[in-house]
């Protein structure tokens, strides 16, 4: 709980000017949001102000290593998704997650408290319907499918260049985990 906190207190640390993009909402989703129990990893959902095609499932906009360095994001035990504010933040591995900080209303002590209490349930959003979730899932592959073509297209372009590669093959690596994952989620 120390570790969320402490990233919460960080969102709204930021100076605006400093980053690309804005952090606007941090998200927790599960394992911490169950029984009480220790847990190796707290996954959260950090919802940017960039728009849909930005930020793809399963991908960083750029500046996320930026800005994870500068909340100390990377050194503690997160596992950061990255959301467009135009778009829903729960998905099919997002179930039901709960609001801890946004830009608009600051820390959500009471949601804090909850999750600390074990409680998390009475702070989580509703799950969506079958339906809201399937057309969820296709929304974001086509999102996902129009990031792998511009990531394919970005790496290709780049291949026998002089320069590092690795920023564009990091970014064609996740685009296609992210496509992989909402593909498989399609045919279950």
């Amino acid at each position: 709980m120390h570790h969320l906190a402490e990233l919460a207190e960080k969102c709204g640390e930021l100076p605006a000017s400093f980053f690309r993009f804005q952090v606007v909402e941090l998200w927790v989703f599960g394992d911490l949001l169950d029984v009480p129990k220790d847990v190796d990893v707290i996954e959260v959902a950090l919802v940017t102000d960039l728009p849909v095609d930005e930020v793809p499932w399963l991908d960083e906009p750029s500046g996320a290593e930026h800005w994870a360095n500068s909340t100390r994001l990377s050194r503690n035990p997160f596992k950061a998704v990255w959301r467009s504010k135009d778009a829903p933040v729960w998905n099919h591995r997002i179930e039901r997650p709960a609001l801890i900080w946004s830009a608009a209303d600051g820390i959500n002590e009471e949601a804090l408290v909850a999750v600390s209490d074990g409680t998390g349930e009475l702070v989580r959003l509703a799950a969506p319907s079958p339906e809201e979730l399937g057309k969820r899932v296709e929304d974001e592959l086509a999102v996902s499918l129009r990031a792998l073509r511009r990531a394919n297209q970005d790496y290709a372009d780049r291949r026998w260049s002089p320069g590092k590669l690795t920023p564009y093959s990091d970014a064609l690596w996740r685009t296609t985990t992210g496509y992989l994952d909402l593909l498989d989620v399609r045919a279950e």
